[in-house]
């Protein structure tokens, strides 16, 4: 049997095979970039694990409290050296991203401090922590205010609106990397690093959060490396290399780092408690392979786009475009071919392949979400999965694949089923 009998009986038909084909031989020398970049990351995963004498030790489960858990400790200063921050906040204890950018924001904000965005609205989830949508809990409910300077229309920073938003009472500027489900780009480090430095000129002293979800290890710098006071991020995400089972991180500055582990336990224990309950070894693995993992990801991302925009959809970003993230948004224009793309996607996931996603309304969304996840690590947004909101303008945004090969059977699987319903020709 061949590669494209393979692919025959995982059921891809000889054409919308060819078609990848074709396509794939104009993407050689940028995968060959990838490489390089993941390889740089590697790298400096490894040189922390080594500074760090990570050991077999080090892997020992602890329970109940998780008094002087030195597994846990080290792995905290392991992401430090990797994020080159003074020190981090690693725990299974955080549930979600939006978790532990929630803990990042209600430890830094008083009462009476403004919380500003200067990249438009957040990610759906953030609406309820911040009080945007109502919510029990939220910064709102604790008398924290919000405001936003939006981008302008190209997606570009609107200085003459940032400056004109940050006041006395700005206390935090959080800024999203990635672009949620929103259809505008993602940021580059360098942009963003611009931007903190240009808020920090304003205002001098103001602390900056960086939402870094989907961005770690696609470029070499990462925002800490350019004055964000925090980054923070999911461990079923990037970091995780689809090991880790749960958990989040914050990395930052000591007095930022402190008041979050206070905010996420108690005033008075901080890090000193939270067991590690076995999960040790998976999160430091998950971490070394993460560059490589990302790597095949941000490979599918790319495929994905050149397929979709040669068939005419829109993509964000292009299929051309430098990569600051392992999303990728297409537009599809409908509903029915929103459904048909991630029924695709599941049709070729390792666990759950027979099931049919469908349309539900998902907590922290007003919207129905459709999700495609077939997942070694239920929600790991870092394996082969695709999901959006079912709304005008019906973008879908696909995301991961823990292996490049897998990455790609998914995206010709989301084009046969497009075939197959009748909605794309070739």
């Amino acid at each position: 049997m061949d590669i494209q009998q393979m692919y025959q009986q995982l059921g891809i038909s000889p054409a919308v095979y060819a078609f990848g084909q074709q396509v794939l031989e104009d993407l050689r020398p940028r995968f060959e970039a990838i490489d390089q970049t993941a390889e740089y990351n590697q790298g400096k995963v490894l040189s922390a694990m080594q500074k760090n004498r990570v050991n077999a030790t080090h892997f020992a489960a602890t329970t109940s409290y998780g008094y002087n858990d030195e597994g846990r400790d080290n792995l905290e200063r392991v992401y430090a050296d990797v994020f080159h921050t003074e020190a981090a906040l690693v725990r299974p204890q955080i549930t979600c991203g939006t978790h532990a950018l929630t803990v990042a924001l209600s430890a830094n904000l008083l009462p009476g401090d403004e919380l500003l965005s200067p990249v438009g609205a957040p990610y759906d989830t953030l609406e309820e922590v911040i009080g945007i949508r109502e919510s029990k809990c939220s910064l709102k409910e604790y008398g924290v205010t919000y405001a936003q300077a939006d981008l302008k229309p190209d997606g570009t920073f609107d200085y003459d609106a940032i400056r004109s938003k940050i006041n006395e009472r700005t206390k935090l500027i959080t800024i999203q990397r990635s672009k949620g489900y929103a259809t505008r780009p993602s940021f580059s480090v360098e942009q963003i690093g611009q931007l903190i430095a240009f808020c920090k000129e304003v205002k001098p002293g103001v602390k900056v959060m960086v939402d870094n979800c989907y961005g770690e290890f696609v470029e070499r710098l990462e925002p800490s490396d350019l004055g964000a006071d925090m980054v923070v991020g999911s461990l079923i995400k990037n970091p995780g290399g689809g090991l880790a089972p749960i958990g989040g991180y914050i990395c930052g500055t000591k007095e930022c780092v402190e008041r979050c582990a206070y905010r996420l336990s108690a005033p008075g224990l901080g890090q000193e408690v939270g067991a590690n309950l076995g999960l040790m070894t998976s999160l430091y693995q998950g971490l070394f392979l993460s560059p490589t993992v990302v790597s095949g990801a941000l490979k599918g991302a790319i495929f994905a786009a050149n397929i979709y925009e040669k068939l005419g959809f829109a993509c964000v970003p292009g299929a051309a475009e430098d990569r600051h993230d392992i999303i990728q948004a297409v537009t599809l224009g409908s509903a029915e071919a929103m459904v048909a793309f991630c029924k695709g996607i599941q049709a070729a996931a390792p666990v759950d392949s027979y099931v049919t996603p469908e349309p539900w309304a998902m907590p922290g969304y007003d919207s129905d979400v459709i999700m495609a996840a077939g997942a070694f690590i239920q929600g790991s947004s870092i394996e082969l999965s695709a999901d959006g909101p079912i709304r005008p303008p019906y973008a879908v945004y696909f995301q991961g694949g823990l292996t490049w090969y897998h990455a790609k059977l998914g995206i010709l699987m989301s084009l046969q089923k497009l075939v197959d319903a009748g909605i794309v020709h070739l």
